[in-house]
């Protein structure tokens, strides 16, 4: 019982002693001047760039946090929306063949194209304030979370659709009591993929168009040569991935729990 403890703490304490070397070995590597330090902040740099932003708005004009709420909203209002219609589009050509044969031809074709290909276009339309940054995100959220939803009811078991059948479920029923719980597993990978790929995209549109947002504050950061504002950019935008990361996996797992209840 002892030793199974130890193990266990062990295995807990394994992920802190990582980071904290890989911070050790960052603050070393700029100490010992093996990278210039105005080519790489120390991990002390950041650390008080961070402090600093939390209550002073130069030398980028907005704080720290400021940044982060806004490339938070805009990210999660294009993918939430990439979630109300990719979903149910993706379920809906997984099993009704002629919305299947409407939809995918025109989706086959945009599929291939990558989201920050329509930036130009969108600043045209949108400009760089919110909807723009909205628009790219849905566009990138969207693909995933069809293909996974379309998958999901493809794979269904046809076992199960056949008994169905047999008992005189109708088409809708069918749809609504065994092909959609069985496609969950792969609706929800899809969430997960939708998460990333969008948050990525954001970071993209906001690098080339934007006033605000953790991607212009990395711009800033370039333009204004202080690697340590890049570097606080570049672990605000893991950081925050990692929260809503985190937030979206515990709500999946309490809406499965909820539906097989």
């Amino acid at each position: 019982m002892g030793k199974k403890s130890t193990n266990t703490l062990v295995l807990r304490i394994i992920p802190y002693v990582s980071i904290l070397s890989c911070l050790i070995i960052w603050q070393l590597i700029v100490v010992l001047n093996i990278v210039p330090n105005t080519l790489l902040a120390s991990p002390l740099q950041v650390i008080k760039l961070f402090i600093y932003k939390l209550n002073h708005t130069q030398p980028d004009g907005g704080l720290i946090l400021v940044h982060a709420f806004v490339s938070l909203k805009e990210a999660l209002i294009g993918y939430v929306l990439a979630l109300l219609i990719g979903i149910p589009l993706g379920l809906a050509m997984g099993w009704f063949k002629p919305i299947d044969g409407l939809i995918r031809p025109l989706f086959e074709i945009l599929r291939p194209i990558p989201p920050v290909a329509w930036i130009p276009l969108t600043i045209f339309w949108f400009g760089i304030g919110l909807s723009g940054k909205v628009f790219i995100i849905f566009l990138a959220g969207l693909v995933p979370v069809v293909i996974n939803s379309y998958t999901g009811v493809r794979m269904t078991n046809p076992v199960y659709i056949r008994m169905a059948r047999t008992y005189g479920a109708t088409k809708w029923r069918i749809f609504i009591d065994v092909c959609v719980p069985s496609a969950l597993p792969m609706v929800f990978g899809g969430l997960q993929v939708a998460l990333s790929v969008s948050w990525m995209t954001l970071v993209a549109a906001e690098l080339i168009a934007a006033d605000s947002g953790l991607g212009f504050f990395i711009t800033m950061g370039q333009r204004l040569l202080m690697p340590d504002m890049i570097i606080l950019g570049i672990l605000m935008i893991g950081l925050t991935g990692v929260v809503i990361g985190i937030i979206v996996d515990k709500v999946e797992k309490r809406l499965v729990a909820g539906m097989w209840r």
